[in-house]
Formats: C-alpha cells, structure tokens, sequence
C-alpha cells in the first residue's frame, strides 16, 4: 500500500458517511513547534517545554525552525475539529514518554488508556522504523521523538487554542476504511452531538 492509501480511504469512508474533511494545516503548528504558538495557547506552552525537553529537545534549533505549518492529516470546519490517524510509527516508546507527561487535565479527543496500551504492545517493533534518522531540534536519530513531539503538540495545542479536542484513530493495520468504520460511532458524535 502507498503512502497515504490508509489516509484516502478513512476520508473516503468519512464522505460516504456525509462528513466533510479537508487536509488539516494550520499556522499555529508549525515547523517551530511550542515556540511558535499564540499566547493563547497559555499552560499548554509549559506542558510542552516539559515534553520537548525530557525527549531531549534542542531549543535553540527549534526556535531557529521557519514558520512553516506542519500539514496533518483531517480537519471537520463545521465543527472545527481536526483528525489524526495514526499509524505504527506512532506508537513508538517516546510517544509513550509524551503521554505520560500530559497534564491530568489535558482536553483528549481519543483514550489515554488505550494509546497507552498500543505504544506498549507496538513500541518493540516502531522504535525500529527510522531510528537514525536525524531531525531538526532532535538531532541525529531523533525523526522518532520529533513525531512523538509533534503529535503532543497536536494533541495539547489544539484545545488551548480554542478547538474541540484533537481525535486520534489507531491505523496499525493500514486499512483506513476499516479504521473510520471501528470508530464511527465516536468520530460522528464528537463531530455532531
């Protein structure tokens, strides 16, 4: 399967539902990560500087970092809500360090408990995918701890800044489809109720 198949067919399945999703970019994350997010963002900020340095985060790179917004994957503008859909390399030991960092008030479209559980079971084989892959404001090995930096700030940015909570959907399997259909439920009520 080509990179992105698993993406086209949840929105696919989404449209056939009737939901309306267009690709998710927004400038307030962006390439900068924490520190480029609006005021507005407020504890969220701090949050994050805790995450971006217990995964070893070098500031002074990634405050040099352009403003360019990091795409991701769906964003639901009736309802303001954006969607991510998660695939192995997500679920790797730093994405684990991320929610254990999280503040116990953090606003989460998705279950803690259950992301919890799948970086458990998938870390062993996901810490392996690009593990010396240099990143910019991780150095070198560091493409797994920006991911799972980035989707923390997905995750906590997103309600500071004035949006429902971010939806995270499990996609291991890559059938994306089969992911909107196990989620359906959950996805139409966040989205509607």
């Amino acid at each position: 399967m080509a990179v992105g198949d698993a993406q086209a067919a949840f929105w696919q399945a989404a449209a056939r539902d009737g939901v309306v999703l267009e690709k998710a970019k927004v400038p307030w994350i962006n390439q900068r990560g924490h520190y480029g997010l609006p005021p507005t963002a407020g504890a969220a900020v701090e949050s994050l500087d805790r995450i971006f340095h217990a995964l070893g985060g070098l500031a002074p790179e990634q405050q040099a970092e352009r403003v360019t917004a990091l795409p991701g994957d769906f964003f639901h503008a009736e309802s303001g809500t954006f969607i991510e859909t998660d695939e192995l390399q997500h679920f790797t030991s730093f994405r684990l360090t991320t929610l254990d960092l999280y503040p116990d008030h953090a606003a989460l479209g998705y279950d803690w408990n259950h992301y919890r559980a799948l970086c458990h079971e998938l870390a062993p084989k996901a810490d392996r995918y690009r593990a010396a892959k240099p990143a910019a404001g991780f150095g070198p090995g560091g493409r797994q701890r920006q991911r799972a930096y980035n989707d923390a700030l997905r995750d906590l940015a997103t309600p500071a800044t004035g949006h429902p909570p971010l939806i995270r959907i499990p996609l291991v399997d890559a059938d994306g489809e089969g992911a909107y259909r196990r989620h359906r439920r959950e996805i139409l009520s966040a989205l509607f109720d």
